[in-house]
Parts: C-alpha cells; structure tokens; sequence
C-alpha cells in the first residue's frame, strides 16, 4: 500500500486545522470591521465574494500544478516534478499581476457591474476594500502555488504552520488598524495584504531547500517548457474554468442577495462566513485526495486510488456531519457576535438551520468526491457537471425562488440546495461507473537539467 493510516492522518490532521484557518482570515475581517456598522459589513462582504473568485481561480489553477507534481513523484520521476512545480509559481505569478493591474483599472465598473445599485455608504466600503486587496492577488498566487507543491508531496505540516503566522499578522493588523487607527474597511484589507504578503514570503523560502524531493530555484529564469504547461493546463484549465464558472455564479446570486437591501446582505454576509466553517473540513479532505490519488495514479496503481477515494471520503462525511451539528447548536449566540439588526440576525439564523440539514449528508459527495477524478485526470466531466449544475439550479434557482416565489434571500439559500442534490447524484454515478481512473496517460519521459526548476 502506498499510504499507511498513519500516512493518511500525517497528511489530513495539518489540512483540517489549515483550512479552518484560512476561513478565519475572512471571519476576523467580518467580526472586527462589524463594529464600523453594517454598511462596512456589506461592503466588505460584497468584494470577498469578487476575492473569493479569484482565490479560487488560482487554487484551482494550483491544483492542476499539484496534480502532476503528485503524479511525477508516484512515477518516481523527481526532476520533472520539480520542473513542473518552478512552472506552476510562474504561471500563477503572471496571471495574478495582470489580474491585479486589470483590477486596478476597472475596479469601479465591476462593483457596478455585479452589484448595480447598492447604498452609498456600502460602495464606498466596497470600493477601499477592493482596491488594497487587489493588491496582494500576487502573493495570493505566490502562496497557493507554493502550499500545492508541499501538499503534492505529502506535506502539509508546513502550509499549517504558515497559515498559522498568516492569521497572527491579521488578527494583530485588524486590531491595530481598526480598533486603534480606525480605519475601518481600509484596516481589514490592509490587514489581509500584510499577511498573505508574509505566508507568500514564507513559503517561497521554504520551497527552495534542497532537502525536500521538490524544491525551486532560480525562479526568475524563465525558461519555457511547453509539455510541462500543457499537463498543468490540461488539469489546471478546466479546474479553473469550473472554479471561476462556479464563483461566477456565485457572483450573480451576491447581485440578487443585495437587491433585498442592506440587512439581508448583511445576514448573508454571516451565514455564509459561519458555514465556511463546515466547508473548510471538506476542503481539507479534497486537498488530501489530490495528493493521495494523484501519487496512486502516477504509479499506476488504480486500485489504491478506489480504496483511497472511500476512506478519504468517509472522513469527509463524518467531518461535515460533526461540523453541521456543532454550528447548528451554537449558531445563535454566534450571530449575536456580529452585532446585526434583529432583522438581519433572524435570517442569518434560518438560512443557516436550511444550509445544515442539507450539508451534512450532500456538501462531500458534491464537492469532496470530485477531486478524486481531478487527481486521475479526469477534468473535463466534473467541469461539465458543475457548470450545467450552477447555471440552472443556483443562479437559474435563485432569481425564480428569491423573485418568482418571493422568497428573498431564503430562495438563494433553496437553489444551492437543488445544486448539491443534481451534483451529488451525478458525482457518485461517475465514481461508481469507474471511467474517471480511465483518463490518466502515462507522460512522456523527460530531459530535464538539474536546476532546470
């Protein structure tokens, strides 16, 4: 067996405590710039969901990198792992700095775009806080680029311990430039350009020691190796397209939340911080089938992938039940942190109790599973599926359930249920079918220099 039990937990424990960690990230911008009002609330809220987009885009984009770095090293062909790993930082740097500068020049229209005619006030948020975050998209890429290629290997020890330092410099930012300069909107996303400026600096440093089976150097010699970018795009690409269609949509369901004024983005805003929460336990578990599947994959190993995929899952299921329960127990005293309106706090409240009677049983075979057929490069059936899912149930849902049946708010919440159920079903047909261990194709061997990364 590739991955002993006490491989698979090495692996998952750091990625459970790291992705809950990032959520936080978003949760301490919410809780301290809460005390501003509501109108920084919404603002903020707003363009995280444009940030989330775009982080997103670049993890997935990372994903598509840690697959071939995952499947090199199951081959057992290093050199070429490493080659791959140096093309990914590079590919992700170049399109993290046009998307900053294109950021930096439309930012204005796209908040009018996606979100027409919001409160005076709520722009004004959202406008600072988009344009320092926009800042920092090129350490965002920097830092998922060099977290992809330590989880490829099997370490993610060390992505935790840099998300650790990465919360410490915005939680002690915030404070400081919230609490005490007043900043307000201005402060969180200073807050966060400082701390993803640390976890890119960080792991950059990192990943260039020799003593792990990847390393990078010479970063800034950009020597083009076509074969190497077309394995990470042909993974990456539909990763990436799925992802952005995903936050896409994602993005027009924020446009219908905020046409029901400031308290119902308000309450969204919370709901859907709290229950990152329970998605950030699946998450972890999808990164580790990534990891664990790709390495069976690359050494040819089918089988393992199967018997990885069921127990990696049944960790997912188990995780996302605990976490609904726990949120669901707690979840009104944890509003009343946020310091809303009662009417904001009553349906942040309901939207939630909806969302976990659901995500117990379905988030992990809509979201979790799929990485599984990603790691066997089988890209192209989960990128079908969940376009035709988010177009048709949770934006073609949320505009017929929020103004067809004026349900508001709660029939956004209704669509994304519909999503999980279509996605799920399909999700297991495709698992159980076997076709998607059929799309992986043994790459070519490869010249590669040492140094070459």
């Amino acid at each position: 067996m590739l991955f002993s039990r006490k491989d698979l937990i090495r692996i998952l424990w750091p990625l459970f405590f790291e992705q809950i960690l990032a959520v936080t990230v978003g949760l301490f911008d919410t809780m301290m710039v809460s005390s501003v009002g509501e109108a920084a609330v919404s603002g903020v809220a707003l363009v995280d969901a444009i940030n989330l987009f775009i982080n997103n885009i670049f993890a997935a984009l990372a994903t598509g990198g840690a697959v071939v770095c995952a499947q090199f090293l199951g081959a057992k062909d290093e050199p070429t792992a490493r080659n791959a790993a140096g093309m990914l930082y590079r590919i992700l740097f170049l399109i993290s700095a046009l998307l900053t500068v294109a950021t930096l020049i439309f930012r204005p229209g796209i908040l009018s775009l996606i979100y027409g005619r919001i409160d005076a006030d709520v722009m004004e948020n959202a406008g600072i806080y988009y344009l320092l975050t926009a800042l920092s998209y090129p350490f965002l890429a920097l830092y998922h680029s060099g977290a992809a290629v330590f989880r490829s290997m099997g370490n993610s020890r060390i992505s935790l311990n840099v998300s650790l330092g990465m919360n410490a410099v915005n939680i002690a930012g915030n404070a400081l430039l919230i609490y005490l300069l007043h900043l307000g909107a201005a402060g969180a996303a200073i807050a966060t350009l400082l701390s993803r400026v640390f976890g890119a600096t960080v792991l950059l440093l990192l990943a260039r020691s020799r003593k792990n089976p990847i390393y990078i150097e010479r970063l800034l010699t950009f020597r083009p190796d076509m074969q190497l970018t077309r394995s990470i795009f042909h993974i990456g690409v539909p990763n990436g397209l799925e992802s952005g269609m995903f936050q896409f949509g994602k993005l027009l369901t924020q446009g219908v939340v905020s046409a029901f004024g400031t308290a119902s983005i308000a309450a969204n805003a919370v709901a859907n911080t709290l229950v990152s929460f329970e998605y950030a336990v699946g998450w972890a578990v999808g990164i580790a089938i990534v990891a664990v599947v790709g390495r069976c994959v690359g050494a040819k190993e089918p089988g393992q992938a199967k018997l990885y995929t069921k127990k990696l899952m049944g960790v997912s299921c188990a995780a996302m039940f605990t976490m609904s329960l726990l949120l669901t127990l707690f979840a009104k005293p944890i509003i009343g942190v946020f310091h809303l309106s009662d009417k904001a706090a009553d349906l942040a409240l309901t939207v939630i109790l909806l969302h976990n009677a659901f995500a117990a049983t379905l988030w992990s075979f809509s979201f979790t599973l799929p990485n599984s057929f990603r790691a066997a490069s089988d890209v192209r059936t989960p990128m079908v599926i969940s376009t035709v899912s988010m177009w048709v149930f949770r934006v073609g849902g949320a505009y017929l359930f929020a103004f067809g049946f004026g349900l508001g708010v709660l029939g956004v919440w209704i669509a994304m249920m519909c999503d999980w159920v279509f996605r799920a079903a399909l999700y297991i047909f495709r698992y159980k079918s076997g076709k998607w261990l059929n799309a992986y194709k043994t790459p070519a061997p490869q010249k590669t220099g040492r140094g070459s990364s």
